[in-house]
């Protein structure tokens, strides 16, 4: 299928986000395979605590800390003041019944090495576990209208997507109040384009991108509401209100009740199995409500 250019926006891919670790750092890539869960082993891995129920930043900012490495075989864990920790990127390990928001999904166990590991550097007893590939998860059908949506241990969606010019909005605001500015890192994309207006992504119907492979189509279905993580350091796991002071002077969704939103939700519609890369063109036509 041929590109085309004559849609209503057009930009480039600027930057590449995999979360191989629910809720740890992400990792910034030059490349990615697109799968119909989003990006190659985004969200793959979950720490649960002694319950089954999925741990975040939310009331444990040390995972911010945690910094993943994809390997070949292996995905390599490094964290202050702790040894290397190695796991089989698709090692079989016992099942496990686990939670993430109100799904009960099934997974796999990485073993007792990790669930010391992460159980030592967090300080409670908890477990890292691995998405079972053979189980399907599904994002809400009401969002997606019908589309059946499949993500691993994302909070909803496959993928999430942000603009250059968004951040840069935001840290106009910060700077006007007198505090540093804050990276998009904080706010965990998968995907950030470039050449588009500041909030552009909450506009758009399908973003088209010119991947290796043919044609990837991401079909945005929902503003991204926002819980406290993005007021997060991710460098230092330590927490202001800075951000979330500046968005509730400007983002407060009327599409979603008022709840402050910063990137929007995707769904993969076209692509699977397309590698994305940095500086590939984008486009889309506007959608409006």
């Amino acid at each position: 299928m041929t590109f085309r250019t004559d849609r209503d926006l057009a930009g480039t891919l600027s930057r590449l986000f995999v979360h191989p670790v629910k809720s740890c750092a992400g990792i910034a890539v030059r490349e990615a395979r697109l799968t119909p869960t989003g990006l190659e082993w985004d969200r793959a891995w979950m720490v649960v605590d002694a319950h089954g129920e999925f741990l975040t930043q939310r009331t444990l900012p040390r995972m911010a800390l945690v910094q993943p490495q994809l390997g070949i075989t292996e995905l390599a864990l490094r964290a202050p003041g702790m040894p290397l920790l190695r796991v089989a990127m698709e090692a079989e390990g016992p099942s496990a019944a686990v939670r993430v928001w109100d799904d009960a999904v099934p997974a796999l166990d990485a073993g007792d090495g990790a669930a010391r590991w992460f159980s030592e550097f967090l300080g409670l007893p908890c477990r890292l576990v691995r998405f079972d590939p053979a189980h399907r998860r599904l994002s809400s059908l009401r969002w997606t209208g019908g589309v059946e949506a499949p993500n691993q241990f994302a909070d909803a969606y496959p993928v999430l997507v942000a603009s250059e010019a968004s951040i840069e909005m935001l840290n106009h605001r910060l700077d006007t109040m007198g505090a540093p500015p804050a990276t998009i890192e904080r706010f965990r994309p998968n995907v950030v384009i470039a050449g588009v207006e500041a909030h552009d992504e909450d506009r758009i119907g399908s973003l088209f991108v010119d991947a290796d492979g043919g044609q990837a189509c991401l079909q945005p279905v929902k503003p991204c509401t926002r819980c406290p993580i993005p007021d997060i350091d991710p460098a230092t796991a330590e927490s202001t209100t800075d951000v979330g002071d500046a968005l509730r002077t400007y983002r407060q969704d009327r599409r979603m009740d008022g709840a402050i939103t910063f990137g929007t939700n995707a769904i993969v519609l076209e692509g699977a199995g397309c590698v994305l890369r940095v500086g590939q063109r984008v486009s889309a036509d506007w959608q409006f409500d």
